[in-house]
């Protein structure tokens, strides 16, 4: 009989203290057993009804490799699991699952993505987390809190996982229909629309990233749901449906912020060029005005012996006058007609 190793009950254990741990714990029907070192996990999944849930954040090669030779992980898994930048995928190596999923998240005014990387096998759930990444400690402690649904095993982790990073795509997308309302409502009220530029291009590069990572993560449910080469629970199908309608709706509100993104570009476009128009109109008729006492100086400077009116006793003030008349006429006339 398999003699398994005595599991600590509280909750700081070399294992949650070893650097790249996150949490690495065992439950059965449920309800947790206890923290667990990473060189016990093999044993502790292969024990019928316990499901070993480990946790990871950027390990060291020589982590993944110890974590790989617990539960029989495929070296080319290993090896993507090693890299960030993987597209969001799910592959099937063995009776082992390995899914890629993007996440996302706020850090101040700026959106971070980062990387989960799951490993899903008979009795244990390894995930790899890489970049800018919220803590799943607060799908532990959901899951923890309904032993009744914990007690479905792995594919119910693996559920809660995808479900939260699809869920907290959702901040980040208000957060940037937020910022997209703002701008809309700047840029029709022609407000200070030469300053929109940085931001139209910033945002557009945002959802065009969102997209991305969102766009992958629901061919993977989608995956997860229907394919029958993938050995998971029937009865966990519907869940990964719920998460498959999240991301579908994070896709289609994506899709909706790009098309006002454009229409707001179109718009601060032409806001742009009326800007520029109504320059032109300014300059052209300030030039028509100075054009009048140009044209005057101009005919009285050629000294020429003939010119009468350089006898003309008051000459001078009746130029001036003529030109005053000429230029207030212009302006008056410009500013009617909204040049001015």
């Amino acid at each position: 009989m398999t003699a398994f190793p005595k599991v600590e009950r509280h909750p700081a254990t070399a294992a949650t203290q070893e650097p790249g741990v996150v949490a690495a714990s065992v439950y059965a029907n449920g309800r947790r057993v206890g923290d667990i070192s990473i060189d016990e996990a093999g044993a502790w999944a292969q024990k019928q009804g316990h499901v070993v849930w480990i946790g990871l954040h950027e390990p060291s090669t020589e982590l993944l490799e110890r974590v790989s030779g617990q539960f029989q992980l495929h070296p080319l898994a290993i090896e993507d699991a090693s890299k960030a930048h993987q597209h969001p995928k799910v592959e099937q190596y063995g009776d082992a699952l390995f899914i890629v999923a993007r996440t996302a998240q706020l850090e101040g005014e700026h959106i971070a993505f980062g990387e989960t990387h799951l490993f899903v096998g008979h009795g244990f759930v390894l995930s790899v987390r890489h970049g800018a990444s919220t803590s799943y400690t607060k799908v532990r402690e959901r899951c923890e809190s309904c032993p009744g649904s914990l007690a479905l095993g792995e594919d119910y982790i693996l559920y809660a996982i995808l479900d939260f990073i699809v869920d907290n795509y959702r901040p980040v997308i208000d957060a940037i229909q937020s910022e997209v309302d703002e701008l809309e409502e700047d840029v029709l009220k022609r407000s200070r629309a030469r300053h929109h530029f940085d931001d139209l291009y910033r945002l557009r590069r945002d959802l065009l990233r969102m997209r991305r990572a969102v766009g992958p993560v629901s061919e993977v449910c989608k995956r997860l749901q229907h394919s029958d080469l993938i050995s998971l629970d029937k009865e966990m199908k519907p869940l990964f449906r719920d998460v498959l309608d999240h991301a579908k709706r994070a896709e289609e509100d994506i899709d909706s912020l790009r098309e006002i993104l454009a229409f707001v570009f179109e718009a601060n476009m032409m806001a742009g060029q009326a800007q520029q128009t109504d320059v032109a109109r300014r300059l052209a008729a300030w030039a028509a005005i100075l054009a009048v006492p140009t044209a005057v100086a101009g005919i009285y400077g050629m000294n020429f012996k003939n010119m009468p009116e350089l006898d003309w006793r008051y000459g001078y003030y009746g130029v001036i006058a003529l030109i005053l008349s000429v230029c207030s006429f212009l302006f008056f006339r410009f500013r009617k007609n909204g040049w001015l």
